[in-house]
């Protein structure tokens, strides 16, 4: 598509022509949407194109295939060698031959070669892929029938069907396009036996997981060095690779069958095993740069102002970037989760939108994919940023060894937490285990067997920042498991993270220990036990007045947990959660932090203590009010209606009258009524009757029971 478009850029004429026959129907979907790996779409051109337009799009097209000669082949060097080097044959043709001078008898051969060259491009490119080079070797059968298939069809179509004779190419050019062409069907393809012998090595490995047995080390290292893998950094990017291929083929079941979905859990198991162990030791330094792969260097800042590229939601690389009716651009997953929210405003702006539909921005996409580029690091593919929910959920792997597999890295991580003499190693081991169950349920449960929850926490004594964040992070990833968060628990933890809180090194230790707090609080008797903790939920309504976005986000969120238990209401009233909830009203903080206060102020106001403290605070109520008459969150709104009407049943008349000198409040309501939820809309049609009967009757009675809300409210 690349090289078509490349050449069609001066002639409009061309162009037409080209868009009319180059793209049969059934190949649309290859050229315009997300080629699988290591398949070979190509577009066929229509009879009409002329053999000066086909011959100018193949030297393009070429000339991408010649730029891949100093690419790394780990594996199918010498087929990538012969493919490359009959390419380079037919592009000195192209430069020999005039366009003008090509007979239309010749355009049944450059179609054919057009076809077989994009072919050869997507495979070439596949073979030479950073972080394929396993699954790559895996399929070397597939990959060698290719590669043959390919080879000799070039043959075919210079040998059989391009009329030489008819050209004006020189003699010798001639004579070199005969000699590519007799070659191509005699060339050996096929898989070399040092590529065979570690394929069949690899397999070895994977069934000694399968029977609880640990590969030979010197097995591993040998088949990391045949692929080039030589660093933490290298089989990172295998990891990755291989997790993104399993996250898009989970999308399409019938890609991947049974056996290559196993095949796949076999062979990431296998990258990880081989992570921890083989690149344990002197690796370290380079994998705290890997940690920090999202992140560009800080020589790029004095290239372009970095945070415009980044989502104002998520606040991270925009790597399918959208942009909405407002000119703003997103995050495609945030900004679809901000409107399945029930949020049809623009977040940046808070200008309400008349519908959520938003359109790809390419020139966005284009500056990230460069950053990446520059920096030379990996582009992730934009599925990589939404790791799919189902991978989260899983119970068990796809494959017995993948699972025997994460229980050997497991039990090894575990030894060097427990075992280990220097900080170093126990930082390499904490990083490696915070990466192991970022995101898979089975993993997780797997090293809380292991034992790691205690020496995790033990570590949070280390006053070194690195050490520090990682074992906070994965006791966060651990604290989501049910098993993980009673482990933390059990072993005394609860007063180690709220000390994180309060005096961690970095700011992401702080917030990932108050969203440990955030789950510990979901568990049954644990929001009552942190309650106990003296310090416990001041440190909480501290970090809500002072913490980073993130922090109190999770610092409210928190709360909302610990007023599940009954007792915690007077302690968080008395740590003046009020005023500093009530400071977030209306917030000029990114995201939803705005609606969780209300929540959390929702659930205060239940009882008449809490709705008491929200009506003394002065901006209280003009806060309230201001955001429910600006908001553009369902939740939010219905919440905040919850919180007004309960100071109404609790506060009496001094309440509802305040309410009816704000006259901005009752088309907000009416809205609220027609518009809302049922359950919304009743709790609005209550106020308002409340507001009306204090004019024309005085106080009416009203049982407090009616208003009871049960928000919900989310971590991040």
């Amino acid at each position: 598509m690349r090289v078509i478009i490349k050449y069609l850029v001066g002639s409009a004429r061309a162009a037409r022509s080209v868009l009319l026959y180059l793209f049969p129907h059934p190949e649309m979907a290859y050229a315009t949407g997300r080629r699988r790996f290591l398949s070979l779409p190509a577009v066929q051109p229509g009879g009409e194109v002329s053999p000066a337009v086909l011959s100018h799009s193949l030297a393009c097209l070429a000339d991408e295939i010649l730029a891949l000669r100093n690419a790394t082949f780990p594996v199918h060097r010498r087929n990538a060698r012969e493919a490359i080097r009959q390419v380079s044959a037919i592009r000195e043709f192209l430069a020999d031959v005039a366009p003008a001078s090509l007979p239309a008898s010749a355009a049944v051969a450059l179609s054919e070669l057009h076809i077989t060259l994009q072919k050869l491009a997507n495979l070439l490119r596949d073979c030479a892929r950073p972080g394929a080079r396993l699954w790559v070797l895996m399929h070397s059968e597939k990959v060698s029938n290719d590669f043959r298939a390919l080879i000799k069809s070039v043959g075919t179509a210079l040998d059989v069907v391009l009329p030489l004779s008819a050209t004006d190419a020189s003699p010798e050019v001639k004579e070199l396009v005969r000699l590519v062409a007799e070659q191509a069907w005699k060339a050996e393809v096929g898989t070399v036996p040092a590529d065979a012998l570690t394929a069949r090595n690899v397999e070895s490995a994977i069934v000694h997981f399968e029977n609880g047995i640990a590969p030979d080390p010197i097995d591993l290292e040998q088949i990391m060095e045949h692929l080039r893998i030589r660093s933490w950094i290298d089989c990172n990017e295998e990891i990755l690779f291989l997790e993104d291929l399993s996250s898009s083929s989970a999308e399409d079941i019938d890609v991947v069958e049974q056996k290559e979905a196993a095949l796949l859990g076999g062979l990431t198991a296998l990258m990880v095993y081989c992570r921890v162990t083989v690149f344990d030791a002197g690796d370290d330094r380079k994998s705290g740069e890997a940690n920090q792969q999202k992140a560009p260097p800080r020589t790029m800042n004095q290239v372009m102002n970095l945070d415009d590229l980044r989502c104002p939601i998520s606040y991270e690389m925009m790597l399918d970037p959208v942009t909405i009716a407002t000119g703003h651009t997103y995050g495609r997953a945030s900004i679809s989760k901000w409107f399945k929210s029930g949020s049809l405003t623009c977040p940046v702006t808070g200008e309400k939108l008349t519908d959520a539909t938003f359109v790809p921005n390419s020139s966005v996409r284009y500056l990230v994919e460069q950053l990446y580029r520059s920096n030379n690091l990996p582009i992730p593919e934009p599925s990589s940023r939404q790791r799919n929910s189902s991978k989260s959920a899983v119970t068990t792997p796809d494959s017995t060894a993948a699972a025997k597999a994460t229980m050997m890295v497991a039990a090894f991580l575990v030894s060097k937490l427990s075992s280990s003499s220097t900080r170093r190693e126990q930082r390499k081991a904490a990083s490696e285990i915070r990466k192991l169950t970022k995101s898979n349920v089975f993993n997780r449960a797997c090293t809380v067997n292991a034992g790691a929850v205690p020496w995790l926490l033990h570590l949070l004594s280390s006053r070194e920042a690195s050490t520090e964040d990682n074992a906070v992070a994965a006791l966060l990833n651990l604290s989501k498991h049910p098993s993980g968060g009673r482990a933390i628990v059990d072993a005394g933890g609860l007063g180690v993270v709220v000390d994180v809180i309060r005096v961690a090194l970095k700011v992401e230790s702080q917030q990932n220990a108050a969203a440990i707090l955030f789950y510990l609080s979901s568990m049954e008797d644990c929001p009552a036990e942190i309650g106990n903790m003296p310090d416990a939920i001041p440190t909480l309504v501290e970090l809500v007045r002072e913490g980073s976005y993130r922090g109190k986000k999770n610092a409210v969120v928190t709360l909302f947990g610990l007023l599940l238990c009954h007792s915690n209401r007077i302690k968080i009233l008395e740590a003046g959660a009020v005023p500093a909830l009530i400071a977030l009203l209306p917030s000029q903080e990114r995201g939803d932090i705005a609606s969780d206060a209300v929540a959390v102020l929702a659930k205060i106001s239940e009882q008449p203590d809490g709705a008491a403290a929200i009506v003394s605070c002065a901006e209280g109520i003009p806060r309230l009010v201001e955001f429910f008459r600006t908001t553009g969150s369902r939740s939010g709104r219905e919440n905040c209606v919850s919180a007004l009407l309960s100071m109404c049943v609790h506060g009496g008349v001094e309440v509802v009258s305040s309410l009816s000198q704000m006259p901005a409040l009752m088309p907000a309501l009416y809205s609220l009524v027609t518009e809302g939820s049922p359950r919304a809309g009743k709790k609005a049609r209550l106020l308002i009757d409340r507001i009306h009967l204090l004019d024309e009757q005085g106080w009416p009675a009203m049982a407090p029971s009616s208003v009871q809300d049960h928000g919900v409210v989310h971590a991040q």
